[in-house]
């Protein structure tokens, strides 16, 4: 499971060190997609085996389907840690989330997010003035 947020800096080679405790879950090799609210989304291999299922199921003959496949799917990139527990993010990667010298990484259950800081940073002042209106959305489906 991958909880918690880490602030760590992007390197000359655009490599990212993964925490320590993630490395474990996410073994050598892993995946790193396009995320949802101009982040990125990595997975291990499994999630990332399931989400691809999923996602390769989805009607073809409906545009939204198509458009989330190719973004998910298409953006997607294996990647490999080094001895040193990073990774290199991928220029097109790094320029969708707009991620410079500084990013999070956020833990998210069954996958990490990773964020350019000041653009979390926002995210996380905006939604945290709508907590109790997303709690009561979660309360009607049940959570």
């Amino acid at each position: 499971m991958f909880i918690g947020e880490y602030n760590f800096s992007v390197d000359a080679k655009a490599r990212i060190a993964i925490p320590a405790k993630f490395r474990v879950t996410l073994g050598h090799e892993f995946v790193i997609t396009i995320g949802l609210d101009n982040c990125l989304s990595v997975y291990t291999k499994t999630e990332w085996t399931k989400l691809a299922e999923k996602l390769s199921s989805l009607p073809l003959g409906q545009a939204n389907s198509r458009a989330f496949s190719r973004q998910m799917l298409g953006g997607a990139m294996d990647v490999r840690l080094d001895s040193q527990g990073r990774v290199i993010l991928p220029d097109y990667l790094r320029k969708y989330a707009g991620i410079n010298k500084k990013a999070v990484i956020v833990g998210l259950y069954n996958r990490l997010e990773i964020w350019d800081e000041a653009k979390w940073n926002s995210y996380k002042q905006r939604t945290a003035k709508q907590t109790n209106e997303i709690a009561e959305k979660l309360g009607e489906l049940g959570v």
